[in-house]
């Protein structure tokens, strides 16, 4: 409320008071009352004087009193009207300003633009928990989604190691079956060599007998013979000195390498004229030999398959005779040309021997020990790689022990040009795949895929596997080698072990 408003009420309220007055009291009361009213308007006027009214001078309210005629509306009062005139000041100290209404106002104002700020920033926010919710929303329908999507792919990964684990058991079907393949077919080919060795018996068995045959026919024929008369001719011609008991091998599939070699040869030692050779003469010993140097010494010059019987030994054997190597007579105890045989043999194969004599061969344990036990004998190891260039190396002694020793090697001093990588092996068992002797913590037959007198392993593994083309690849050094001779990982194209009897040596 303004203050004109103020000052309209306050005059209002002054006549009213006065007019009452006047038709209620009496005179004196009324002077009185006229004097206290006089007195509170002077108070009322002091307070107001900033309406821009002059205050009157005392003389003229003494005057004129109640000089003012009000006409309000007729109003039915009730009761007495009270006027507190008593403490004004206490009501004017408590009254509200136009200042502080502005203060009020411009507070308010800025109150009801920070509601309208914050009612924006709700629409705001309520724009964004929409969008959160529907990004929620999304979220969830995303990872339904993506858990389908687990869930087939977890469903794909287990049909691919249920086919991982089909395909592994087929896999193991095959190689089993592979293997049960190779163990047959290892098995034929022991039979099938079984054969041949039973067949070259029996046919060597038949020509010896053939042979005895004949001789015992030639001397009684000579017993029947008058000494007076003149002595008849054979009826064929008598076989040259140097004339080998050869025996027949049409039942072997293998050419003969060395047989085919001795076409080249020169012609032989001529045979004595057919008038004058006696049947006495004519009936050499055909052998057995105690070995290929007594056969030479016999007469018989040329390469091929001899029977020996060692001295002391109740058993005859089937040896290659080379009589072609200067100086001749040596006996074949190993040869290796075109990798026709498996060397990869148990104890009692390497103990009895295996292969074809006119091909790739092992003499056998126990028959090298009864010929190198029936004196002093050499080693001579030929060596040939794939471009051709041949060594050899030789031990001036070579013997094996018996096989309650397990056929320990023993050999002497080394010469030649193929370095030496035999005495490394001196003094050590043999070994095979099922008897193990090396001094190696596993099985040295196991890597090595042969038989030898492994150390741990070996500088030398003549009984490898044959490789073609010489450097090979292979986990192990398994291949035909000599390690001083284009070392442990070329594969040699052939090599022969031969032994001769050396008087001049001793053990």
């Amino acid at each position: 409320m303004e203050p004109p408003s103020i000052v309209l009420l306050g005059l209002l309220l002054y006549g009213l008071v006065c007019g009452v007055q006047q038709t209620q009291g009496s005179p004196s009361d009324s002077s009185d009352r006229s004097q206290q009213f006089e007195s509170s308007e002077d108070d009322i006027e002091s307070e107001f004087l900033y309406a821009g009214r002059s205050k009157r001078a005392p003389a003229e309210q003494q005057q004129d009193k109640c000089s003012y005629t009000f006409i309000v509306p007729q109003q039915k009062v009730t009761g007495a009207i009270c006027v507190n005139s008593k403490e004004p000041e206490a009501m004017l100290e408590n009254r509200v300003n136009k200042q502080e209404l502005e203060l009020l106002n411009v507070e308010l104002q800025k109150q009801k633009r920070q509601i309208e700020t914050l009612q924006q920033l709700v629409e705001v926010d309520g724009g964004i928990v929409n969008e959160v919710k529907l990004l929620r929303k999304e979220s969830r329908n995303m990872n339904s989604r993506v858990t389908q999507l687990y869930m087939q792919l977890l469903h794909e990964i287990i049909r691919k190691r249920d086919n991982a684990l089909e395909l592994a058991q087929m896999e193991n079907k095959i190689l089993n079956q592979t293997s049960e393949m190779q163990q047959l077919t290892s098995r034929y080919k022991d039979l099938e060599h079984k054969y041949h060795h039973l067949a070259s018996l029996a046919t060597n068995q038949s020509a010896l007998i053939a042979l005895l045959e004949e001789q015992c026919q030639g001397r009684t024929l000579s017993r029947n013979v008058p000494v007076s008369q003149p002595r008849p001719q054979p009826p064929q011609p008598s076989p040259p000195l140097n004339k080998p008991p050869v025996l027949p091998r049409s039942n072997n599939p293998i050419s003969n390498e060395i047989q085919s070699d001795q076409k080249s040869l020169p012609p032989l030692l001529p045979t004595m004229p057919t008038g004058t050779h006696s049947p006495s003469t004519t009936d050499k010993p055909s052998g057995p030999f105690k070995d290929c140097l007594h056969a030479l010494e016999d007469g018989h010059v040329a390469s091929g398959m001899y029977l020996v019987k060692p001295e002391n030994a109740n058993r005859l054997m089937q040896v290659w005779c080379d009589q072609r190597h200067d100086p001749g007579g040596w006996t074949v105890i190993q040869r290796r040309v075109d990798g026709s045989v498996n060397f990869f043999r148990n104890w009692e194969t390497y103990k009895q021997g295996f292969g074809n004599i006119d091909g790739e061969y092992w003499l056998g344990l126990e028959n090298i020990y009864w010929l190198t036990n029936q004196g002093n004998y050499k080693l001579l190891v030929t060596l040939e790689d794939w471009s051709g260039r041949k060594v050899f190396a030789e031990y001036a002694s070579f013997r094996v022990e018996p096989e309650a020793d397990f056929y320990k090697l023993r050999v002497g001093r080394y010469h030649g040009n193929a370095g030496d990588s035999l005495t490394w092996h001196n003094g050590k068992q043999f070994t095979t795949l099922d008897r193990d002797h090396d001094v190696y913590t596993g099985n040295c037959a196991h890597y090595q895929k042969g038989g030898w007198w492994y150390n741990s392993c070996a500088h030398s593994n003549l009984n490898g596997v044959w490789y073609r083309g010489g450097h090979y690849r292979s986990r192990y050094q398994d291949g035909v080698y000599w390690a001083e001779f284009r070392g442990g990982a070329y594969s040699l194209k052939k090599v022969i072990m031969m032994i001769r009897p050396n008087p001049n040596t001793f053990h």
